[in-house]
């Protein structure tokens, strides 16, 4: 990957309908050109796809926390995985250091929505404890670095 690929990378993760005349411009390529760089990168995978990204305020769902889940000794991260997929408001889940086991960024439409959502995670077999921290607002929030 050349410093090309890097910055067609970044620009797409900025807007990934961003038209290839566009991005050719951006890099001094033409706009042929720049698709098949583009085709390059999504062949070698580095390019998963391209999606909408939808805010939280889009579905109406403003409260966001992040809940940490506390789970018994033998759970596995894939088991983690599986129980939270299906909990539509779980934006993102992380395993991580610490006491916590794993790390949830949640959105809701309002508290008692986010209370709810709790609740039913709780109910999780493995999920011992789970402690919540309320978000009062977004001071950065960024697409994925391209080095």
């Amino acid at each position: 990957m050349d410093a090309t690929d890097r910055t067609i990378l970044a620009l797409l993760a900025e807007d990934g309908r961003r038209p290839f005349a566009e991005l050719g411009a951006e890099v001094g390529l033409s706009a042929s050109a720049a698709k098949r760089r583009v085709d390059r990168l999504r062949v070698r995978g580095l390019i998963a796809g391209f999606t909408v990204t939808l805010g939280g305020e889009a579905l109406a769902w403003r409260t966001q926390a992040f809940v940490e889940l506390y789970c018994d000794g033998k759970t596995a991260p894939s088991g983690i995985r599986a129980a939270v997929v299906r909990h539509p408001e779980v934006m993102g889940a992380y395993t991580v250091t610490g006491d916590a086991d794993a790390v949830l960024m949640v959105r809701a439409r309002d508290t008692a929505h986010l209370e709810e959502a709790v609740e039913r995670l709780r109910t999780e077999r493995f999920v011992l404890r789970t402690r919540t921290t309320l978000v009062l607002s977004r001071l950065v929030e960024r697409p994925a670095a391209v080095e």
